[in-house]
């Protein structure tokens, strides 16, 4: 497919925004953008009309159209599959389908089309991938701005200080009666002390409130903006912080993994150990519909005595969803398809000793809304000057049990405190950061469903996206290991088990 232009026109051919792929000259793309209303058979039901040099592949979107222009030979299935990428893309950056929307929002809809087409060709992307893509979120570029501003706290104290010694010096001074030091060799009592507290009250009207850093998206490693600091330097600044009395907000993946450390009580591990876990990513539309489902799963296996190093796992799938089941390449895959063991090709030899080996990973990745475990809907309503929000959870997965759950809720800025209505739970209000946290401790069969309610000013897509994280000790997808069994006589094995499952993004847009 060699796509000429992508560009959003109104019904008479007027061009709002238009991105061309291939050299081509203003005067040209406006013609082409003119003329294609005059083709369009009214009364007919078509995506696209064609001329004798190129193809409209065009769909309507209120009074306006998306349109695609692209050579004649390409082909219109793939042509129909981009324009729909491209129609999704379009209420991603603007609230409204009108015409001044576009033209607001016009640099943002041309980076977003840049990721869908490239020199011509569809690249292979979806919507939440050209979403993370425009960001460019740096968590770099945080850490470096972090450590900057607690260096310059740290010079502040340090100059309060300093302040501070030379009016004990000068109060010592008056106190023995001699002559109080000075900063210059005209200096005076009076002239040391008017420039001391004068330093003293510019530190302090000049110092400007403590602000906590904030959250990074839990991502893989980025290239973007390296500017060298470490993640050493971020640890030291969040202790310096807790140290000062500040609240510190973590990023949802993050905050799963403590709360894990949390809710995880001493293990007593046996020389056969192993540990389930499960990270799950999930991206909602808040009109419904599940935009993207991807789930991670590994059973790690540790042993710490080496006679129960030649053994085999004895795995139970029940899993119905469709997961995709890939085995470590030293492990016999015969094996573990006709008998579901999992135990090495060659059954001489050993299991590594004292190291965390990953023996079995899992995948799965869907659309399909019956799979979310935790339905969240978000309702604003307009009421005058002020927004009503109401925002219920549903557990759809009721075999697990779900704890530590925070639904967190962006607020708009400067315009107080909500007014909480009803709630299941306990709720946090922070104000530095705008947000609003609702805390569940449990979510399980017997507490599948609560609501919030509060109102607040504000516009409807001021509460968007609502982000959840949580913790739980059972699996999403019912992989277990039954039973461990040695090589050399088929006799029992005692093993202890470890279960894990946690969130690495988890939003609804």
């Amino acid at each position: 497919m060699v796509l000429l232009a992508a560009a959003v026109c109104t019904k008479a051919g007027k061009a709002i925004v238009s991105r061309q792929f291939v050299e081509m000259t203003r005067t040209r793309i406006e013609g082409l953008l003119a003329a294609f209303p005059k083709l369009m058979n009214t009364g007919k039901q078509h995506t696209f009309v064609e001329t004798e040099s190129v193809r409209y592949v065009y769909q309507p979107m209120e009074k306006l159209y998306m349109v695609l222009i692209t050579t004649k030979n390409s082909n219109i299935l793939e042509d129909l599959e981009t324009l729909r990428l491209f129609s999704r893309v379009i209420p991603e950056y603007c609230r409204a389908l009108e015409e001044n929307e576009i033209s607001e929002h016009c640099f943002d809809l041309i980076f977003a089309f840049d990721e869908i087409v490239a020199l011509g060709y569809r690249e292979n992307v979806n919507l939440a991938q050209i979403r993370t893509f425009t960001e460019m979120d740096s968590h770099e570029e945080k850490v470096f701005r972090a450590v900057r501003e607690t260096q310059e706290r740290e010079a502040k104290a340090e100059m309060r200080r300093k302040a501070k010694e030379l009016q004990q010096a000068r109060r010592d001074a008056e106190r023995h009666g001699k002559k109080a030091p000075g900063f210059g060799g005209f200096g005076s009592s009076a002239v040391s002390g008017g420039v001391t507290a004068m330093i003293t009250e510019t530190i302090i009207e000049t110092e400007k409130p403590k602000v906590a850093p904030a959250p990074a998206r839990p991502s893989g490693p980025s290239k973007a903006l390296k500017l060298g600091a470490k993640g050493k330097e971020v640890d030291n600044f969040v202790d310096k912080l807790k140290s000062e009395g500040e609240n510190i907000m973590t990023s949802v993946g993050k905050r799963s993994a403590e709360a894990a450390k949390v809710l995880t009580s001493p293990i007593n591990m046996e020389s056969v150990h192993m540990k389930i876990e499960e990270k799950i990513s999930l991206t909602c539309g808040r009109d419904g519909g599940l935009q993207n489902m991807e789930l991670h799963g590994m059973i790690m296996l540790h042993i710490s005595d080496e006679k129960f190093a030649r053994i085999r796992l004895h795995v139970e799938n029940e899993d119905k969803r469709g997961v995709q089941l890939q085995t470590h390449p030293n492990v016999d895959k015969k094996l573990f398809t006709t008998e579901s063991q999992i135990g090495l090709k060659n059954p001489e030899k050993s299991f590594p000793i004292n190291s965390d080996v990953g023996v079995l990973k899992w995948r799965l990745q869907t659309t399909e809304e019956s799979f979310i475990p935790l339905t969240i809907n978000c309702w604003p309503s307009e009421s005058g000057n002020s927004c009503d929000v109401n925002i219920e959870y549903e557990l759809q997965e009721e075999s697990l049990e779900l704890n530590d759950v925070i639904i967190t809720i962006p607020l708009p800025s400067g315009v107080g405190a909500p007014v909480i209505g009803e709630i299941d739970g306990e709720y946090r209000h922070d104000s530095r950061r705008n947000l609003l946290e609702w805390c569940l401790p449990v979510i399980d069969a017997k507490n599948k469903s609560g609501s919030l309610e509060f109102s607040i000013a504000g516009q409807p897509n001021d509460f968007f996206p609502v982000q959840v994280s949580f913790v739980s000790k059972k699996n999403y997808c019912n992989i277990q290991v039954t039973k461990v069994t040695q090589v050399d006589g088929n006799s029992p094995v005692r093993f202890s088990t470890e279960t894990t499952f946690l969130v690495d993004k988890y939003e609804i847009l």
